[in-house]
């Protein structure tokens, strides 16, 4: 199984959006948007099986903020760093390509 792969997609993505002629920024907003919101809902999966005995009814709703429902993986290296470096990507792209 690969691990750690939305930093390579975003980058790809907003690589690829920017080289068709759309906007890098763009792009780099989508993705970011689609990480947060993939991770979020995981963590409220991770919520309802850890502490909401298994049915989404117990759930209140901060249970996805809930920092317990979170790990490293999910917030570092599965939300935070693709958008940080995607990010990083797309700005230096538009900076120097356009």
């Amino acid at each position: 199984m690969v691990k750690y792969t939305h930093l390579p997609i975003s980058c790809l993505v907003v690589i690829l959006t920017l080289f068709s002629g759309g906007d890098a920024l763009l792009a780099w907003a989508v993705m970011a948007t689609l990480w947060v919101s993939r991770e979020w809902t995981q963590a409220e999966y991770r919520w309802i099986e850890s502490l909401g005995n298994g049915t989404r009814a117990s759930m209140p709703w901060w249970g996805g903020l809930d920092p317990k429902a979170w790990t490293f993986k999910s917030l570092v290296m599965d939300m935070l760093a693709p958008a940080v470096v995607s990010a990083a990507v797309a700005w230096w792209l538009a900076q120097h390509l356009s």
